[in-house]
């Protein structure tokens, strides 16, 4: 991995508060964030109901102990990965690794795009149990069960333009990591000079072997005379 790649090349700069708070992936955490917490505290607070023929507690989305179980469990574990993310987003111009920086975005873009498709069920879950939920449940809490619904479809919006963003983010990063990497064998920008003799046999003037059986033989041996 390249040292600029996902935009290590930047890192280091100061925090601008400004930018951060501003950029379109804070606010849309932001919202997530809020969704969840009107989705899983409306539940707790507001989701369940006791007739009075019954001293039991139920799910006033027609009496589904599971519905209200699931929409809690996604909007707790939703409200904590905002604040994560969010930790992450502050702290991510500051990461000069090249690997961290990948992580981060693949597990953002991951978790976001499963978030989305856990919302939409939850959406559905929630939308066809209270169509089929009774007159006398349907009138204790009206208001809380219709903005449990309608959050949760929001938060389908959210947290898929998160994963939109994220997507964006990746893509990114690989664009500047196949922009900077060369195969060497296919480099043409490389310092040296190509060899002397790559498109001959041999230098300009070479005729023939220095060891060829043709060579003259040496004379007969004269010793010094002292």
């Amino acid at each position: 991995m390249q040292s600029s790649a996902y935009g290590a090349s930047l890192a280091g700069g100061a925090f601008d508060l400004v930018h951060f708070v501003t950029q379109p992936q804070t606010i849309l955490r932001c919202l997530s964030w809020l969704f969840s917490i009107v989705v899983f505290g409306t539940i707790t607070a507001e989701g369940y109901v006791n007739p009075a023929e019954d001293p039991e507690t139920k799910c006033i989305f027609n009496k589904n102990e599971s519905a209200c179980s699931y929409g809690v469990g996604i909007g707790v574990l939703a409200f904590l990965a905002c604040v994560v993310f969010l930790m992450l987003d502050a702290y991510f111009p500051q990461i000069s690794n090249a690997k961290e920086r990948k992580c981060i975005v693949i597990g953002d873009l991951v978790f976001s795009a499963v978030w989305t498709f856990l919302w939409f069920i939850c959406f559905c879950v929630l939308a066809n149990q209270w169509s089929k939920t009774g007159d006398l449940e349907a009138a204790m809490a009206p208001d809380a069960a219709r903005a449990i619904v309608a959050f949760s479809f929001f938060s389908i919006i959210t947290w898929g333009l998160l994963s939109f963003f994220s997507l964006g983010r990746y893509r990114q990063g690989v664009s500047e990591f196949d922009q900077e990497y060369r195969d060497p064998a296919n480099d043409r920008s490389t310092p040296y000079p190509p060899a002397p003799y790559a498109s001959s046999s041999g230098p300009t003037g070479y005729q023939q072997s220095p060891f060829s059986h043709n060579q003259e033989q040496p004379g007969e041996y004269q010793p010094p005379a002292y």
